[in-house]
């Protein structure tokens, strides 16, 4: 929803099963179909099922993910979504407390971070390592909620553009889980996960929450 990585994703995975094993190259389709499906859910996760039970395995494709990931964003560099940091700046001008939460390892979330000079942009960062499991159980939203110290459940608003996202928000109770179509994940797929509301672009949000005049 704030960073434009989709194809650095499954650029860095087809290099991870190359280097891993994990799966057959021949396999390689598929197995790149159910990154697409499981898109922002703990990677971690993605690759134990890829790996059939395999720990070793998967703890093996999964460094070797975040080691292609890494040399991606070092040689080509990525980018927010654009509008991204100023719809947060805008929401925590309006009082919102902010957390951003990732399917992504906390060294992978921290590099992302300084790549893009977001350290001091939100409240709060959180991977499931912080929170307990990713994407779709509910962890990431509650421990956020609980950590920004929000009035209550229904105050929360989850806003992703990926279905597990949109699955966790409504998993946690939030009062409002709103889809955005930046991702991997179409308007059908983000109102099929639960969506109350699917925008067209994160730039949209303030005006959803009554933030603009019209």
């Amino acid at each position: 929803m704030t960073v434009a990585d989709g194809v650095v994703v499954e650029r860095a995975f087809a290099l991870a099963v190359e280097r891993s094993g994990i799966v057959a190259v021949e396999a390689l389709e598929p197995a790149l179909e159910f990154v697409r499906d499981t898109m922002g859910q703990s990677k971690i996760g993605v690759f134990r099922v890829l790996a059939g039970g395999d720990e070793e395995l998967a703890q093996r494709g999964n460094a070797a993910f975040e080691g292609a990931y890494a040399e991606l964003v070092a040689s080509e560099g990525i980018a927010e979504i654009v509008g991204a940091a100023d719809v947060v700046k805008e929401l925590h001008g309006a009082g919102a407390s902010i957390a951003i939460t990732t399917g992504f390892s906390p060294e992978t979330r921290d590099l992302i971070l300084d790549e893009l000079g977001w350290h001091d942009l939100a409240a709060l960062v959180l991977s499931p390592a912080d929170a307990g499991r990713g994407y779709p159980h509910p962890d990431l939203p509650l421990t956020a909620l609980l950590r920004t110290e929000a009035s209550a459940v229904d105050a929360m608003v989850v806003v992703g553009d990926t279905a597990s996202v949109i699955e966790s928000g409504v998993n946690a109770g939030a009062g409002w889980v709103v889809g955005v179509l930046s991702g991997a994940h179409d308007r059908d797929a983000l109102e099929a996960a639960g969506a109350d509301a699917v925008i067209d672009a994160i730039t949209e949000l303030p005006a959803l929450l009554g933030l603009r005049g019209e």
